[in-house]
């Protein structure tokens, strides 16, 4: 950890598979959605959906399978469906708890990068308690270009008033980590289900790669 961390002023993590294992609901929500307007999961939506925001997805679900409703309520039916979930089946990754007190004793400054919605964004840190431990909250609806731009990092980098050069992420997915790259900022792989076959890749792009944050303190 101390490897990783040495220069580091700031942390900033993806939330989605990153600092919480809940990749799996999102196919899970995908197939129920499709589902009320009888659309079989197409079986390489997500590969093409990746790094999106949370808009930009919704916006992508109404063009391509012609979804009568407006972007608003596709997100607000999405809001719904996984709100449900994230407070009962989405559990932090493992150590990662541990791994935001150890930031904050050392004086990190803590900042979250999503693809997610500010509403889920907000209950998921009501049911983990984590709002006292960032200081910057950005969604990819919030910047210009979703990842894998460097848009959405950049931002927060700025709000906690930190260099990209001395910002360190946790990303799960290749266009998080592109984005953290191309931002300037050292990244981080976490190994996560949903992107194992992409494993050898993230570590090639990545500066680090751990299974969990528990393995920061075997460094």
């Amino acid at each position: 950890m101390n490897r990783m961390l040495c220069g580091i002023r700031a942390v900033i993590f993806d939330l989605d598979g990153s600092l919480v294992d809940s990749m799996w609901m999102w196919r899970d929500i995908d197939i129920e959605y499709l589902g009320r307007f009888g659309i079989p999961l197409p079986e390489k939506l997500q590969a093409e959906i990746e790094g999106m925001s949370f808009t930009e997805t919704a916006v992508y679900f109404k063009e391509r399978f012609q979804i009568p409703d407006p972007v608003e309520k596709i997100g607000q039916d999405w809001n719904e469906m996984a709100w449900d979930k994230y407070l009962h089946e989405v559990p932090l990754k493992k150590g990662a708890y541990e791994f935001l007190q150890e930031c904050r004793r050392r004086g990190i400054l803590l900042g979250i990068a999503t693809s997610n919605s500010r509403e889920l964004v907000g209950n998921i840190a009501d049911a983990h308690n984590l709002h006292n431990f960032f200081s910057s909250i950005k969604t990819g609806s919030e910047v210009i270009c979703g990842k894998p731009a460097p848009d959405i990092y950049l931002a927060v980098a700025k709000e906690l008033g930190v260099d990209p050069a001395d910002c360190l992420v946790f990303e799960d997915i290749v266009p998080g980590i592109l984005a953290g790259k191309r931002a300037g900022m050292k990244v981080c792989a976490v190994e996560d289900e949903y992107s194992l076959a992409e494993k050898a890749e993230k570590m090639a792009l990545a500066d680090y790669y751990i299974e969990d944050y528990i393995a920061l303190w075997e460094d």
